[in-house]
C-alpha cells in the first residue's frame, strides 16, 4: 500500500471501534480472528492480510466504500517531502500510560514499509513488554531511558541510539525525573510476511 495507508487503516479500526463501544473481544470474535490479532492491528503491530481487512470492516457494519472514502495518498509528494511539526499525526497504542506518539512520516518502499515518529515517554510511563513485526531504531534525543528485553536491560541517555528486531519482547522505561523524547524509525520488512 502506498504511503502511511496501512496506519491510516489501522487509526479507522480503532476509532470506529471505540465510537461504536465495541470491545476488542467484540470486534475479533464478530470478525473470526484472535483479540491479539485485532489488537496488533490497531496498534500498528502487523498488517491485516485483505481478507481479514474485509472481515474487520464489515463486522464493524461500515460499508467498504465508506470505510475508505478519506483515504488521500500522499504518493505524488515528489522526491523532497516536508513535515512540518504542526502536521505530525498523534496516535495511541494499548496498554501504554504516559506514551506520546506523534507519527512524521511514513512510506511504502518497495515491499517495506517505513514509519517515523517521536515518542515523548513521561516519567513513570509504563506498558506491558510487547513485539514488533519490524526493525526497529532508536534515538534518544533527551532523557534517560532504559529498554528492558528478556535476557537485558540497555541504558541509554540523550545522543545514544539502539537498534533491534522488534519481535523481541521489549518495552521502554524511563528512568529519569523529566520526559524523555525519542525519535523512533520503524522499518516493516514486507518481503518477509
Amino acid at each position: 500500500m502506498e504511503d502511511n495507508t496501512i496506519f491510516k487503516i489501522s487509526s479507522k479500526i480503532k476509532e470506529i471501534r471505540k465510537e461504536k463501544g465495541i470491545t476488542i473481544q467484540d470486534l475479533a470474535d464478530r470478525a473470526g480472528v484472535s483479540k491479539g490479532l485485532i489488537s496488533q492491528i490497531e496498534n500498528n503491530r502487523t498488517a491485516p492480510s485483505l481478507f481479514v481487512l474485509i472481515n474487520i470492516v464489515n463486522s464493524l457494519e461500515v460499508d467498504l466504500n465508506e470505510f475508505f472514502k478519506d483515504f488521500k495518498s500522499t504518493a505524488n509528494e515528489g522526491p523532497i517531502i516536508v513535515r512540518k511539526k504542526e502536521n505530525y499525526e498523534a496516535f495511541e497504542k494499548e496498554q501504554a500510560e504516559g506514551f506520546h506518539y506523534s507519527r512524521i512520516f511514513a512510506s511504502s518502499i518497495e515491499k517495506s514499509t517505513l514509519d517515523i515518529v517521536l515518542l515523548e515517554l513521561a516519567p513513570n510511563a509504563s506498558r506491558p513488554m510487547v513485539e514488533t513485526e519490524a526493525f526497529e531504531y532508536k534515538y534518544i534525543i533527551q532523557g534517560e531511558v532504559e529498554y528492558v528485553f528478556p535476557d537485558r536491560v540497555v541504558s541509554l541517555a540523550a545522543g545514544d541510539s539502539i537498534f533491534f528486531d522488534g519481535r523481541v519482547s521489549h518495552t521502554p522505561r524511563n528512568t529519569g525525573k523529566v520526559p524523555a523524547l525519542m525519535l523512533i524509525v520503524y522499518f516493516f520488512d514486507g518481503a518477509k510476511s
